[in-house]
């Protein structure tokens, strides 16, 4: 039985960690690597096909070049699935939900197409995905999608990614939930600042770095630990689970108001 990981957003950043960490302990015989980027992706597959040369574990991994954003791509991610399966049968270990991005800037002032685009791709790709999986998964298997600590509280600057970020946490409780009982387990991950290409893509190239990121390396190794124990929701930082914990008593408004005013992200035009 071919036994399968999932990866999406795998050609850079913390999708590319979650490749290099898990093919060193999975049980998987089949990697997918999932991207828009089919030179990044590539490279990425080279590092992992070298790191495991040699080695015992035989694990296949594949490239995929594919745009998951919208209605469209879980379509194409469904054919994929379909394609592979005429291929021969086989069970999805891990599907980790990455792919997706943000924008900084006030709602007024960032492109609209863009925000859209934003929704496409952290909320519908993400549930189609989930969806598309769910008839290959079994017991033991585990989804982990990657949420925000910005799902927390809503966020002037940020007020399109924080909203799709809360839903992201949301629906990934409420999966949990609900496959609980066929052994399934769903985790959000909920990271603060980490030092990947994020503040670059989401200020258009007006912020090259993210202010005070952690190292991607720590924050997915600690994610997978504690997906493998269950955790729903999963927070690596101390002052991430100081935040998320305040967020209780801040309110709604008042936390985006405040954000707008004081915690400005630049928008390059």
């Amino acid at each position: 039985m071919r036994k399968i990981t999932i990866i999406t957003g795998a050609s850079s950043g913390m999708g590319a960690e979650f490749a290099r960490q898990l093919s060193r302990e999975t049980e998987s015989t089949e990697f997918w690597l999932i991207a828009r980027n089919k030179e990044k992706l590539g490279q990425v597959k080279a590092e992992l096909d070298e790191s495991l040369s040699g080695g015992e574990k035989n694990l296949t991994v594949k490239v995929v070049p594919m745009n998951l954003a919208g209605k469209e791509g879980v379509n194409l991610f469904k054919t994929y699935l379909s394609t592979e399966k005429i291929s021969g049968v086989f069970e999805i270990d891990t599907l980790i939900n990455n792919a997706g991005f943000g924008t900084y800037g006030e709602f007024a002032e960032t492109p609209l197409e863009k925000e859209l685009e934003m929704i496409d791709l952290n909320c519908t790709s993400l549930t189609g995905l989930c969806g598309a999986v769910l008839p290959y998964l079994h017991e033991n298997s585990s989804i982990i999608n990657v949420a925000s600590l910005a799902a927390f509280l809503p966020l002037g600057n940020f007020a399109v990614y924080a909203a799709t970020k809360a839903y992201v946490l949301s629906f990934s409780v409420a999966l949990a939930a609900e496959l609980k009982d066929k052994k399934i387990k769903v985790s959000a991950l909920c990271p603060g600042s980490v030092s990947t290409d994020f503040a670059n893509v989401a200020s258009n190239g007006a912020r090259k770095e993210v202010l005070n990121g952690k190292d991607p390396v720590a924050v997915v190794a600690h994610c997978l630990k504690k997906a493998k124990k269950g955790k729903r929701i999963i927070l690596w930082a101390a002052k991430w689970k100081v935040t998320a914990f305040m967020s209780r008593f801040i309110g709604r408004y008042m936390g985006a108001r405040y954000t707008f005013k004081y915690n400005k992200r630049p928008y390059q035009k």
